[in-house]
C-alpha cells in the first residue's frame, strides 16, 4: 500500500534536469528520514539520497554534486533535484520515508537500505536519452 506519492519524472537529454517529488500526506507515522532510491532494470534497488528531519543530507557517490535532495516540512514533502543526467541514471526512482534514524548508525543519519523504510511511493521514471 502506497503511502507517498512522486511525481516530476520524464524523458531528457543527457546533461538535463528533472525534479522529483514526494508527498507524505497518506504517511501516518511521524517521519524521521526521507529517501529516494532508483531501480534500474536487471538492478537491485539502490539509495541515492537521504535527507533527515534535521536537514542533514547524504548521498550515493555516483550522484554527490549532481543532485540535491531538500524537504518542505511544513507540507510534509521531499524533493529530488537532478542535474547532469547521463543515461546511468535511467531508473524507477521511489521516495520512501521512516520514522526512525539509521539502525545501529550515527553518521550517516538515515540509512541507504530498503528493509529501513516502512512507507513507499508507486515510482517515477527517468529516462535519459545519450
Amino acid at each position: 500500500q502506497e503511502q507517498l506519492v512522486e511525481s516530476g519524472g520524464g524523458s531528457v537529454q543527457a546533461g538535463g534536469s528533472l525534479r522529483l517529488s514526494c508527498a507524505a500526506s497518506r504517511y501516518t507515522n511521524s517521519v524521521y528520514c526521507m529517501g529516494w532510491f532508483r531501480q534500474a532494470p536487471g538492478k537491485v534497488r539502490e539509495g541515492v539520497a537521504t535527507i533527515d528531519i534535521d536537514g542533514y543530507t547524504n548521498y550515493t557517490n555516483s550522484v554527490k554534486g549532481r543532485f540535491t535532495i531538500s524537504k518542505d516540512a511544513a507540507k510534509n514533502n521531499w524533493y529530488l533535484e537532478m542535474n547532469s543526467l547521463s543515461p546511468e541514471d535511467t531508473a524507477m526512482y521511489y521516495c520512501a520515508a521512516s520514522s526512525h534514524p539509521a539502525l545501529g548508525s550515527i553518521e550517516p543519519r538515515c540509512s541507504d537500505k530498503q528493509y529501513e523504510y516502512n512507507g513507499w511511493g508507486q515510482g517515477t521514471q527517468v529516462t535519459v536519452s545519450s
